[in-house]
């Protein structure tokens, strides 16, 4: 007979091994599997990112715990499928709050997750008050959790207003990751390195994602001596540069115009250059008008990705910008003939719970007559000397 103690236990150490296919087998000869089993189960699924097999065996179970919904909120999220994991959420609030279940600190990590990704500051501060009115305690995770979403939706303010709130004492590298992080993308820069400083202040040691960061900081804004400065303190402390360190060294240099000093740096980099060091030198290359490199490295970024449509555009601008015509047109007909299409950039924005996307040119959006109309107005105004007030049905979305 089997002991169901032992037999869980098993389905849980072959889905922790990411061996889903065995923790299935053993799971199909358990004779009346329990609540504990089919857990275990789904969770290994979803940490092997396999989301169909794990909706399956959670749409299965006879009945769910927050363990249940957790696991399968949080394995959303890990693949990439936000706003999945958002309506789970919605559903476990509606459908398992009969039941007894309840959101925890781990469901409520992942949802947060799940708004930044998504960028959607509204739903983040719902979640926010969620927090405040169901009574959680904002223990670390947590509050890196929000201050990883209001940095990464935009809400500097917010972030920083939850960050100041933890105790100095009780903080860790990752929260002062996501706010030196949340500060650089959004091109504070000098905020960002002041953060720093704090953080050398309060004796938290920083790591490999803290000086990251800081370099982010430094390509946003131009600072390549303290970008120096940080990837010699970063070696000097012991931890080891990676390729993503590299590549933010190579970009703030080539920005720069430093082209000759980025290409040095490329070249003694212990490890072969990716395509985000690559593709850093090649900007560079355009923005500078270093032709000759720019070939030599596009060529490579080519090879590299052959399937990305961006790498035959790139060399193609290079030659362009050597007035080399031939060459930018066959770099272009190179793309076409190994069946390469060109994948259009699109923005997002919510309004009013509502996702609407953009791309260029597009003119399929309802809305498209009074945008474009707004655009040529602002495009008018910012032409002219004289301050222009714009009449308010202008800038009122239909």
């Amino acid at each position: 007979p089997w002991d169901i103690y032992v037999a869980n236990s098993l389905v849980h150490m072959y889905a922790a091994c990411a061996l889903p296919d065995l923790a299935r087998r053993l799971f199909d000869e358990i004779p009346r599997p329990n609540l504990v089993s089919w857990n275990a189960l789904l969770d290994g699924y979803a940490k092997c990112h396999d989301l169909l097999s794990a909706r399956c065996v959670f749409d299965r179970m006879p009945q769910r715990d927050v363990v249940s919904w957790s696991a399968m909120i949080d394995g959303c999220v890990k693949c990439g499928e936000h706003r999945e994991a958002l309506a789970l959420f919605e559903m476990m609030e509606t459908t398992g709050a009969g039941n007894g279940v309840r959101a925890n600190d781990i469901t409520m990590v992942s949802v947060l997750g799940a708004c930044a990704h998504l960028g959607d500051l509204g739903r983040g501060r719902q979640m926010h008050r969620y927090l405040q009115e169901r009574g959680f305690l904002l223990n670390l995770r947590l509050a890196t959790s929000l201050v990883d979403m209001y940095a990464k939706c935009g809400a500097i303010s917010e972030a920083l207003e939850v960050f100041r709130a933890v105790p100095v004492t009780s903080t860790d590298v990752l929260i002062w990751n996501a706010v030196i992080g949340g500060l650089a993308v959004h091109g504070l820069t000098m905020e960002s390195v002041q953060i720093f400083q704090e953080m050398q202040h309060s004796g938290v040691v920083p790591d490999e994602i803290t000086y990251l960061g800081l370099l982010s900081a430094c390509v946003h804004g131009g600072l390549v001596g303290e970008a120096w400065r940080l990837f010699r303190s970063l070696e000097a402390q012991g931890l080891r540069p990676h390729v993503e360190h590299y590549a933010c060294l190579v970009d703030v240099l080539g920005r720069a115009g430093r082209l000759e000093e980025a290409y040095g740096v490329v070249k003694s980099m212990p490890m072969e250059p990716n395509v985000s060091v690559l593709g850093a030198l090649l900007n560079a290359c355009h923005l500078h008008g270093w032709v000759e490199l720019g070939e030599v490295v596009g060529r490579q970024l080519v090879q590299l990705q052959p399937d990305h449509d961006g790498r035959y555009i790139g060399l193609s601008n290079i030659y362009a910008i050597a007035r080399r015509w031939q060459e930018a047109k066959k770099a272009r007909k190179v793309m076409e003939e190994r069946g390469v299409k060109k994948i259009p950039g699109f923005s997002e924005i919510d309004v009013g719970g509502r996702l609407h996307r953009f791309i260029a040119h597009d003119k399929a959006h309802s809305g498209s007559r009074e945008i474009y109309a707004l655009l040529n107005l602002i495009t008018v105004e910012m032409k002219m000397k004289d301050d222009v007030v714009i009449p308010e049905y202008f800038c009122t979305y239909r």
